[in-house]
């Protein structure tokens, strides 16, 4: 199993999709000092092609599909739930997993859930970030690392990084560069949190001891 040693955070990923950040977590729990597993990749979708990249890292996959529970969010997400716990996942990384999480399930996981979004938050929640940050006219724009709360899109800080916003560019290049981005800051506020040093306190996360490796500014103008 990728990054399988004692005592390391056991990780369980949500995904919908392609999986480029489950990729990027998959390579930073591979390192030997990283401190946590993934020790389950579950998707709501067989055909996800990020079960192949798991099953290609020998990490383990399972399969909950939303269409088995038709009308029964409960007992589609208890399913869920039933195959972390089973397990042993103590975090939860959403990576591009494309179904609301019902209150009872991000509760069930409260301050053990986390999320990457494609803006600065508190600033463009929800879809097509890049095309409204071009609207918007900002000079930079970026991607945030936070718990999951029941409101879309909420939760404490853990991590952020910055992008500039270049001439000439379209939603497709500013994803591009936020994507990558992205890749870089997801492992990196996981091992923040492996490492104990991400915690919630009074609604807020203050990263404890060295946080310097932390990006705030990537892919800078040349």
């Amino acid at each position: 199993m990728v990054g399988l040693t004692p005592n390391f955070l056991k990780v369980g990923v949500l995904i919908s999709g392609r999986g480029s950040n489950l990729q990027a977590l998959i390579d930073a729990c591979a390192a030997p000092d990283f401190p946590a597993e993934i020790a389950l990749v579950l998707s709501n979708k067989a055909d996800a092609y990020g079960l192949e990249r798991a099953t290609a890292a020998g990490v383990p996959v399972a399969v909950v599909s939303h269409r088995d529970f038709p009308g029964d969010k409960r007992a589609f997400e208890e399913a869920m739930d039933t195959r972390l716990r089973e397990a042993g996942v103590e975090l939860v990384c959403l990576a591009g997993f494309m179904r609301l999480l019902s209150p009872w399930f991000v509760e069930r996981w409260h301050d053990r859930m986390i999320n990457i979004h494609p803006s600065l938050l508190p600033s463009f929640k929800g879809l097509d970030t890049h095309q409204r940050a071009l609207d918007a006219g900002v000079r930079f724009h970026g991607c945030t690392v936070h718990y999951v709360r029941t409101e879309m899109d909420e939760g404490p800080i853990i991590a952020q990084a910055a992008v500039p916003v270049l001439p000439g560019d379209d939603a497709d290049r500013l994803s591009a560069r936020v994507l990558d981005a992205e890749h870089r800051l997801y492992p990196q506020a996981l091992r923040l949190i492996a490492e104990g040093r991400a915690r919630v306190e009074d609604g807020r996360v203050t990263p404890s001891g060295p946080a310097a490796d932390l990006p705030t500014l990537i892919n800078p103008p040349a």
